[in-house]
């Protein structure tokens, strides 16, 4: 695919054989840039060329070094504040900036614009372009990963796609298709830094192993769905070895393209191995090659190169979980051997299973198009296969995803019945298969408000995969629903061993600290999810909220204002404005939020009203969210700005109207 447009390289004279040994890699590569060679720079057309050239650039590439530290003036602080300044006009979710150190500068240097230290910087010392990174900045500008990937950041990225905030109030935890059904802000994974150098690094267990995205060598990029799909199969059977702890797919495939070292990444993971390699497949041969990496020296202790007909596939997966599990010494128990190779077809078709495959790959791209797409994969491999209960699985997802993102009123529940009907049958088919229970639970908790049904599918879904951070996730957060945060809280960070760069998920462990008025510890946890998505939605609407614990009123509207543009900040700004001593102000930011966003926002104006002391239009709001069906409500027991109404009647009454436990009473749902 062709370049979407040229590179600017931006640095201090002192650094020009730094910035042209970088130019020189990139235009051998076939990339154009932008690089100015002149001694004497500035005037009115320099300037208005500078200007120009910044303005239509695909990516801004500052060099950092000593240099730019010790200069406190200089002609490339004006391009990188140009630079920053079209940044703010750019979506979020698109690779703009890509700041490059080329010396041992820290990524803290405050000499850098702070826009620079929210990026990953890449290190080239000496200017010295390696392979990787001109093949990342190929990557970067060919246009696929123009909404995918971290401004900055390795391109190892989950491509996602940016949703309504609302819509994400339950969704940051699962699977790319799931987590269309689960939880608030997984589509802005993706969309920056997955860690910074001041990330305080994961302790590794020996028993630990992180399966990184095997690199596609098919030189064809419509096959990247098959080397992924075998990525994921290995992760899926590591993750049955008793005693293993394996790192999700959501956190291990954030290193697609990353050039960070083993050890960088093991730390970065909290694991002892990784699993690496590539995939090629080529006609009806496929090639795999495959390598296990001890992280705490980079050495290899395991490797090898297979060369297998494409008919074999599945006997050539059992030969690498086999040769893994002798370098890991580590055994399936009896009794795993069936659920580990549950990914396959009953028949062994290999058509079904690509078609399995395909239907993944169009799913995680979170796109209605991609979701119908990937419905039609998942039809033809249950076509292909009736008893392929994971294909009826993966069309459970991909229908109840469409209902719940796209689609309102009567389609969207022809959608969720046909996802009942696709997990029902999977259940038939292989009733321990834990992935149609999540999916029965998310659609009882969702959309049927019904969650003592939810409850009982999670724990069968927990009973049949216990090591499942997705399912641990889910459970949690239904069990915040009853009430019971103390059990969220301790299955979330379980969770979070098994995804550990999962951001939303510190999100909503603060939410579930602030619920036990814990502040310091939900404030540094939210800090946690910013340090990893620094604009991913309600995370400062989150600190916001801990700041009205507070009775903080500057904190809390400060940071309201930094949340994004959106649903949230308008919640944000309502809820901040309220506790202030400006009651024009406060009365303006409730009647915005109410003209804007009342049909989506009805559980958000109830918390507003609240605020105001005006339990009549609290319950109102309350009975209007019921009848939108607004997810939110499932906060109604771990929400401390509605349960200050905990002893009002009509409390208890709402809660026994959504079949919700009341507090200090009925016990029972």
């Amino acid at each position: 695919m062709e370049p979407s447009g040229p590179v600017f390289l931006s640095y201090a004279s002192q650094d020009s054989e730094a910035a042209q040994s970088i130019c020189a890699a990139l235009r051998g590569a076939g990339i154009e840039v932008w690089f100015d060679q002149s001694e004497l720079r500035g005037g009115e057309a320099w300037d208005q060329s500078i200007r120009r050239q910044i303005k239509n650039c695909a990516l801004f590439v500052p060099v950092i070094s000593r240099h730019t530290h010790e200069r406190a003036e200089g002609y490339f602080r004006l391009e990188w504040k140009l630079a920053i300044d079209r940044s703010h006009l750019i979506m979020a979710n698109k690779a703009f900036l890509l700041p490059i150190v080329i010396d041992d500068t820290n990524d803290d240097d405050e000499n850098v614009p702070d826009k620079f230290r929210e990026l990953q910087w890449t290190r080239l010392p000496g200017g010295d372009a390696t392979p990787a990174f001109v093949e990342r900045m190929q990557y970067l500008l060919s246009g696929e990963a123009s909404t995918t990937i971290r401004p900055g950041a390795s391109s190892r990225n989950v491509p996602v796609r940016e949703h309504p905030p609302k819509f994400w109030s339950l969704m940051a935890g699962l699977s790319l298709a799931m987590a269309v059904l689960i939880l608030a802000g997984v589509a802005y994974l993706g969309v920056d830094r997955p860690w910074t150098s001041k990330s305080k690094q994961v302790s590794a267990p020996s028993a630990s192993i992180a399966v990184l995205p095997l690199t596609n060598e098919s030189g064809d990029p419509s096959q990247q769905y098959f080397s992924d799909g075998i990525s994921e199969d290995l992760i899926t059977t590591l993750s049955h070895f008793p005693g293993l702890r394996v790192i999700g797919r959501a956190s291990a495939f954030q290193f697609r393209h990353s050039e960070d070292d083993s050890r960088s990444i093991g730390a970065k993971l909290g694991v002892a191995h990784l699993l690496e390699g590539s995939v090629q497949r080529s006609g009806d041969t496929v090639r795999v090659r495959a390598e296990l990496i001890d992280t705490a020296d980079g050495g290899t202790e395991w490797s090898e190169r297979y060369d297998r007909p494409y008919k074999d596939l599945f006997a050539l997966q059992d030969e690498i979980t086999r040769a893994v599990a002798r370098a890991l010494r580590a055994k399936l128990l009896p009794g795993e051997q069936s659920a580990a190779q549950s990914d396959r077809p009953p028949d062994g078709s290999l058509q079904a299973y690509n078609a399995l495959l395909l239907g993944r790959f169009y799913a995680s791209r979170n796109t209605e198009g991609d979701y119908r797409k990937a419905i039609e994969q998942y039809t033809r491999a249950t076509q292909l296969d009736p008893r392929y209960a994971l294909a009826w699985s993966g069309m459970a997802e991909a229908w109840a995803a469409l209902g719940y993102a796209f689609l309102g009123g009567a389609p969207a529940q022809a959608a969720y019945a046909k996802a009942r009907e696709a997990a029902d049958r999977a259940v038939a088919y292989s009733p321990d298969l834990a992935s149609p229970h999540l999916i029965r639970g998310l659609l009882h908790q969702l959309n049927d408000f019904n969650w003592l049904g939810a409850e009982a599918e999670y724990r069968r879904a927990q009973a049949l995969a216990p090591n499942d951070g997705q399912v641990k996730y889910a459970l949690g957060h239904l069990l915040a629903s009853f009430g019971k945060v103390d059990a969220a809280i301790e299955l979330t960070r379980q969770s979070l061993a098994i995804d550990p760069l999962w951001a939303n998920r510190y999100n909503w462990l603060g939410i579930y600290l602030l619920a036990q008025n814990r502040l310091g510890e939900a404030e540094q946890a939210v800090h946690k999810a910013i340090e990893l998505q620094p604009t991913g939605a309600q995370y400062h609407l989150v600190l916001a909220e801990i700041e009205i614990q507070r009775g903080n009123a500057q904190a809390t509207l400060a940071a309201a204002q930094q949340e994004p543009p959106g649903m949230a900040q308008d919640v944000a700004l309502a809820l901040a404005r309220q506790i202030g001593s400006d009651r024009s102000a406060a009365d303006t930011a409730l009647r915005t939020l109410i003209d804007k966003d009342a049909n989506s926002e009805a559980y958000s104006i109830a918390e507003v009203y609240a605020l105001r002391n005006q339990p009549k239009e609290t319950f109102a709001w309350l009975d209007r969210a019921l009848s939108n069906r607004d997810s939110d409500i499932e906060r109604l027991l771990f929400d401390p700005i509605i349960l200050r109404y905990r002893d009002d009647p009509r409390f208890a009454a709402f809660c026994r109207k959504v079949r919700l436990p009341v507090p200090g009473h009925d016990q029972s749902t």
